[in-house]
């Protein structure tokens, strides 16, 4: 297995179209068409990381966290990125991260959190626009059936929890072949009228390169007419965050106990208490300060992130708590999910769990 097809199968799960657009994924460091040894799963990638991929003969580091996150003029060894890059490329280790696409799949980072507070009932807590996509073709009404069914495999119609859904309307379409056509109904150099049926469908966006190859393979025209949109509407299913309900209310300081016994937090700074139980909880993991009007108008109770300034747990305006568990402590347990994932994918090499500790913060 090539590390190219080890990719494909990550980005199945987590498409890097849903990625931030100020992030830096995929495979960052290395040759995809190398056979691929061993997979080394960490939340960063450091030095101290690549010396335990050595170790362990892994020739592909899985990270979450992108080593290069804006440009690299040199490689001179000067920082420790630069001597993280050094150090793969010397050892032939690639190296590939899925950051923000993991952040924004609703099975992803902040699944991971609420799954650990035992939170039910989740939602994404701020959902993305612009992913979902509407193709419009035409077809002849004797081939639409087998168009249709095309699309469907292709990934186009689902929504929610329902699938081949689309809309279609009978209609009479016209064209005219000129003396280069190689018309499949009708006669060169003459206005032609064929009952046609108007198929409206969606798709995620990341999907377009195979819906579209599906709809000129199946489509029996020459010329095939299509249009494509994309839709405002909130994807539900992707997006950054997310809310949640416990079973059973709890007070404010039990409930941060709880948080900072499970995600083995140094300290949780946090903004007042408002002596109101918590049982809507909004989590989003790693600097989500942007997030906290959106926690705020989800009627959370709380909200657990990382990053916060001083100014912003003046945002909390005795509406919620604002707590801040620490970076590494809200992501912590995401390579534990990407070497869940693979492990159930892929049986033909090593997987392994990184064991080097990255969290650069400690505490006194």
């Amino acid at each position: 297995m090539t590390i190219k097809e080890v990719i494909a199968i990550i980005e199945e799960f987590a498409p890097l179209d849903y990625a931030e657009d100020f992030d830096n994924v995929g495979l960052l460091v290395g040759d995809q068409n190398e056979d691929i040894k061993g997979a080394l799963i960490t939340l960063d990638t450091l030095e101290a990381t690549v010396d335990e991929a050595i170790q362990k003969k892994c020739n592909l580091i899985i990270s979450f966290h992108p080593i290069i996150f804006s440009g690299l003029k040199k490689l001179t060894g000067k920082d420790y990125v630069q001597r993280t890059v050094l150090k793969a490329i010397k050892n032939n280790i690639a190296i590939y991260a899925i950051h923000t696409a993991l952040d924004n799949h609703i099975e992803g980072v902040n699944d991971m959190i609420a799954e650990k507070l035992g939170l039910t009932d989740r939602k994404i807590l701020i959902p993305r626009n612009n992913t979902i996509k509407k193709l419009t073709t035409y077809v002849p009404v004797k081939e639409a059936e087998k168009v249709r069914n095309a699309l469907f495999r292709a990934g186009a119609g689902n929504i929610g929890n329902y699938e081949e859904c689309s809309f279609n309307i009978t209609g009479e379409g016209s064209f005219k072949a000129n003396k280069k056509a190689n018309p499949v109904v009708g006669e060169k150099g003459k206005t032609h009228f064929e009952k046609e049926i108007q198929i409206g469908i969606t798709y995620p966006k990341h999907r377009e390169s195979e819906i579209l190859t599906s709809l000129f393979q199946s489509h029996p025209y020459e010329e095939v007419a299509y249009e494509i949109h994309t839709l405002e509407n909130p994807n539900q299913h992707i997006g950054m965050g997310m809310t949640g309900t416990l079973a059973e209310a709890k007070p404010e300081k039990e409930f941060l106990e709880q948080v900072k016994e499970t995600f083995n937090c140094g300290c949780i700074r946090h903004s007042e208490f408002l002596n109101k139980p918590i049982q809507k909880v909004a989590v989003l993991g790693g600097s989500g300060a942007f997030a906290i009007t959106s926690a705020k108008a989800a009627g959370a109770d709380i909200f657990l992130t990382a990053d916060l300034k001083y100014h912003d747990f003046h945002k909390a305006e005795k509406k919620l708590v604002v707590a801040d568990i620490g970076h590494y402590e809200s992501e912590q347990f995401t390579k534990n999910l990407l070497y869940s994932f693979l492990t159930k994918k892929i049986s033909t090499f090593a997987l392994v769990l990184a064991d080097t500790n990255t969290n650069p913060i400690n505490y006194l």
